[in-house]
């Protein structure tokens, strides 16, 4: 391992991940938001089904491959073995190269047959054009994972910035150039997707050029190294079970995605001779749409894929955790440092809920003020956004615990134990979508809320299984219970100040400071809650650059 990556802790790689995160969901939102706006609900909804495709095919190919690399390349970093590094990369990108091609023809020869599978035909040209995506992906993942394994995170947080930065200008112009040429929603979704596959061309060429340089300077050793075989088995059986785990969970959603348009399409069709039906329609159809009741549910699931879009925006920040405790995990076990791991695993727990819990709270209650700035909805379409969003903010804290946990077990080589509670979690979800959506009054509604009893029931789980399995089990929970309360207590006093806004200005309110005014508020209400509270250690801040500085002026 170089030096710089040597001097890279836990928390300064996850810190410079937070950060280009930070940056690239910021860039996203310039870009999803005007996005939703520019292509409409209907084509929104395309788009969004591209992805739910491709994530699914992602998945099966980079579930498991980056973390058993990660693991394999951290455990001989730490014993200084660099022709086993060399030789674990090589066998890895064949691999990742072999899954890539694999998902890039699926996607690109069978978008069509993908597309009607979803009960989104019109969703096809935007599934082709993501295809080749997942080849550079694969690429992508054999290079990050070659520089994750070292501690040295700058190669991908750079890389996601440069990215972003393409998927705007590329996607965005693209998808304005064809909705002036086109009346079909199906190309300017595909127009959107493409700015994607272009900027995971310019990712993966800025990788390349780094690979190049680390591969050549790094330092030569004289060990024996393990044979391809085994290098192909010891990845294997760390892959193979994540991958099933994560791709069972996404198919179940993908499933969950049919269920639910399915039920949806039951309920407005038994409405269709009803005023009821009459007045869905005006607020969600279109007056020249052949088809009343497939409008509707495009519309509504184009709201239901947006708030999900903000609902990922917290989320990304707690992967930089994850995929930074992983191999800093496995580096200790290696060398029996197992009061370390447990240190660091209760380290990311406190930054974890950091981050997770006061987005949570805020999402959850500010639902209404957020959706409607950000999605510019009004009318139903807004209490329909709002109902969405304030279940999938309760999501975030149980997702977080859910990344958090999984990853902790995958670094004390436990990979396979959280496999069977994510099919556990998954068949709960299915059910209480399938149950819940069923329901007219309940409708869409019922599928975030089946997304918030799967997290939880995994949460559960992989505690139970932590408990069990580890001799000295990381306390998550009792890290992460400072922060819970200052997001309490910040979301309580951010909703108070909404409703006075409400009170005092009343339907004269501007959208902006509807929304910034009670999240200001609520920000520096948590910063001191945190504070006061010691939601983090000193030890957690002198792990970070100028850690000193920063623990002496909180006062920690």
């Amino acid at each position: 391992m170089s030096d710089t990556s040597k001097k890279q802790s836990f928390l300064h790689g996850t810190m410079l991940l937070a950060l280009s995160t930070a940056i690239v969901k910021v860039i996203g939102a310039f870009y999803s938001i005007p996005l939703k706006q520019i292509i409409g609900d209907d084509s929104f909804g395309y788009y969004s089904t591209a992805y739910e495709i491709y994530t699914l095919l992602l998945l099966i190919s980079t579930a498991g491959l980056p973390v058993a690399m990660s693991r394999m390349i951290a455990g001989a970093s730490s014993l200084n073995h660099y022709r086993e590094m060399r030789k674990i990369y090589t066998v890895a990108r064949t691999m990742f190269l072999t899954l890539g091609l694999i998902g890039a023809l699926l996607m690109t020869l069978f978008c069509r047959q993908l597309a009607a599978v979803q009960q989104h035909p019109d969703a096809w040209a935007a599934i082709g054009v993501l295809g080749p995506c997942c080849f550079l992906i694969c690429l992508m993942s054999a290079y990050r994972g070659f520089f994750q394994g070292q501690g040295n995170m700058k190669p991908t947080s750079v890389s996601q910035v440069l990215e972003a930065v393409c998927k705007l200008v590329v996607g965005l112009g693209v998808a304005v150039l064809l909705v002036g040429i086109t009346t079909s929603g199906a190309y300017p979704a595909a127009g959107a997707i493409f700015g994607v596959t272009a900027s995971c061309l310019i990712s993966a060429l800025y990788l390349h050029f780094c690979f190049r340089k680390a591969f050549r300077d790094m330092p030569q050793s004289c060990e024996e190294v393990s044979s391809t075989k085994d290098i192909a088995k010891g990845l294997l059986s760390v892959a193979i079970p994540i991958t099933i785990g994560a791709a069972g969970l996404q198919l179940l959603t993908v499933l969950e995605i049919g269920v639910y348009m399915g039920k949806l399409r039951e309920n407005f069709t038994a409405m269709l001779s009803t005023d009821e039906f009459e007045r869905l329609f005006a607020v969600f159809g279109d007056k020249d749409a052949k088809d009343a009741v497939q409008s509707i549910m495009d519309t509504q699931k184009g709201i239901y894929n947006f708030t999900q879009k903000i609902f990922n925006m917290p989320c990304a920040f707690i992967t930089p955790i994850t995929i930074s405790i992983i191999p800093a995990i496995t580096s200790q076990l290696t060398v029996s440092n197992h009061k370390g791991a447990k240190i660091t695993s209760e380290s990311a727990a406190r930054i974890s809920a950091l981050v997770s819990m006061p987005c949570g709270f805020g999402l959850a209650l500010l639902a209404e003020p957020i959706t409607r700035l950000l999605g510019g909805y009004t009318g139903e379409k807004l209490v329909l956004a709002s109902q969405l969003m304030s279940v999938l903010g309760v999501c975030i804290i149980f997702n977080a615990l859910v990344l958090l946990t999984t990853a902790i077990m995958q670094a004390y080589g436990h990979e396979k134990l959280p496999v069977m509670n994510m099919f556990v979690g998954g068949i709960v979800k299915l059910a209480a979508v399938f149950i819940l959506t069923g329901n007219p009054i309940i409708g869409i509604v019922g599928t975030p809320i089946g997304s918030l009893l799967c997290y939880a029931c995994i949460t559960v789980l992989n505690l139970f299984t932590m408990r069990r399995v580890l001799k000295n089990p990381p306390a998550i929970v009792r890290n992460s219970f400072r922060a819970f309360f200052a997001a309490a207590l910040m979301g309580g006093v951010a909703y108070g100040a909404y409703l006075g806004l409400q009170t005092v200005l009343g339907s004269g309110m501007s959208k902006l400071i509807g929304c910034a005014v009670p999240i200001a508020i609520g920000a520096v209400i948590y910063l001191f809650a945190a504070i006061k509270l010691k939601t983090i250690t000193r030890e957690d801040c002198l792990l970070l650059p100028k850690g000193e500085k920063i623990a002496n002026l909180l006062h920690l």
